[in-house]
């Protein structure tokens, strides 16, 4: 094999002799043919940026209304709707990215269908007060109805110009214009049969990807892939301290500071620090250019990142909500006031393992201090200051990390 012809592990590129030079002529006429999965410097477009932060509306609402469900005690319900709410800004936001991985001309007609998505996030975004609220899921269904069917409609537009992958683009573009009217008939059904409906929607939903790519697989881009769920990590963390800051400030302002407060800023960094830390320890771009190459292996990477986000963005709801305890502002016990912190991270630790670090590892050893770690936070929960035990256990699970892998590159 020639050298130009070698997968590039480092920077995540196929080998070039496999990619027609018409990939890179068509893509200059804006035809949806499929990018080239060697790209050299391939990265986050202006596009992509915005949006994504137009979708750090839709996060921030939810983390918010999860807030105020655990500052009211109602922590079942809440960390439920949270779950569904997150679950349609998670996978709208998944979808696109890895579409536009595979497909992206950067025209008039993409940049159009784009933009319809961000609508439809906003939407979204309006409607997670209600839902959160009363149940009403009528607005957040329309605005993910909206931003769905914008997706089906670069799916069908990728099987008029790519005739090598019609089988995929096909059912990717009827799967996803199926499952939105069945979202719509949830709105139909009685109150009380809406949570079973919802739960074999989102089964449907997250079928749709593994039964189009048995078809064949689009040409996404592991570089790109990566700094895109890179970036997301980074937008759920910003909020969540973004929350916590906000919800600490207000405690200082009707306390003028107590030693509770001030342990629960300091944890609060500490907690958001090492979770950044954690998630960028090993880069994921050599793993999806290599070894999740394979189906089993890119589905679960690419799925198991929800309980990663949703965890990092529930820690700021959590922080928010022990912060209104603190200020004698709710009725809900000290433990479980604690546990809306304790448990995000311990959550966060160990997905974050289990998909993003693991697979680096050599040793069954390197899962210990995971695993003391996340029991050790959740145990966090019964001590007086819980954010800053919990903080300063990450803290070394960091210092442990870091430790392991200077000494594995001695």
């Amino acid at each position: 094999m020639r050298n130009d012809e070698q997968t590039d592990v480092v920077s995540g590129a196929v080998p070039r002799a496999r990619t027609p030079r018409l990939v890179t002529a068509v893509r200059r006429g804006h035809t949806m043919t499929g990018r080239d999965p060697g790209e050299a410097h391939r990265s986050a477009t202006p596009l992509e940026l915005f949006f994504d932060l137009c979708f750090v509306v839709a996060v921030a609402q939810a983390s918010e209304s999860l807030h105020e469900a655990l500052a009211h005690g109602q922590h079942a319900t809440g960390v439920l709707r949270f779950a569904l709410v997150f679950f349609t800004i998670w996978w709208a936001w998944m979808n696109f990215t890895w579409f536009a991985s595979a497909y992206d001309p950067d025209d008039t007609p993409y940049r159009l269908a784009v933009l319809v998505q961000i609508t439809g996030s906003l939407v979204v975004a309006a409607g997670v007060g209600r839902a959160f609220e009363h149940g009403d899921l009528l607005v957040i269904t329309l605005g993910y109805v909206v931003l769905r069917t914008a997706l089906a409609a670069l799916w069908l537009r990728a099987w008029l110009a790519d005739p090598a992958r019609r089988g995929t683009t096909l059912r990717f573009a009827a799967g996803v214009t199926v499952c939105q009217l069945g979202w719509l008939g949830l709105l139909f059904l009685p109150a009380q049969t809406r949570l079973p409906g919802i739960v074999v929607m989102i089964i449907a939903e997250v079928l749709v990807p593994v039964w189009a790519q048995s078809a064949g697989m689009t040409p996404w881009h592991p570089r790109h892939i990566a700094e895109r769920y890179e970036l997301f990590t980074l937008i759920v963390l910003g909020e969540s301290v973004a929350a916590a800051t906000v919800a600490v400030r207000g405690a200082f302002d009707r306390h003028h500071g107590t030693v509770a407060l001030y342990a629960l800023a300091g944890g609060g960094l500490l907690i958001a620090f090492a979770m950044w830390w954690l998630y960028f320890t090993s880069p994921a771009h050599t793993l999806l250019a290599t070894t999740h190459q394979a189906h089993r292996r890119r589905f679960l990477w690419a799925y198991g990142h929800f309980p990663v986000f949703a965890s990092a963005a529930a820690e700021g709801a959590g922080l928010a909500a022990y912060a209104e305890h603190l200020s004698d502002r709710t009725g809900t016990s000290s433990a479980g006031a604690a546990m809306a912190v304790t448990v995000p991270a311990a959550v966060f630790v160990i997905t974050v393992w289990a998909v993003h670090l693991r697979p680096h590892q050599r040793r069954a050893a390197e899962a210990v201090p995971f695993a003391v770690a996340a029991v050790g936070i959740l145990l966090a929960a019964w001590s007086p200051a819980p954010a800053l035990v919990a903080g300063v256990l990450l803290g070394g699970l960091v210092a442990v990390v870091t430790t392991r892998r200077r000494t594995a590159a001695s």
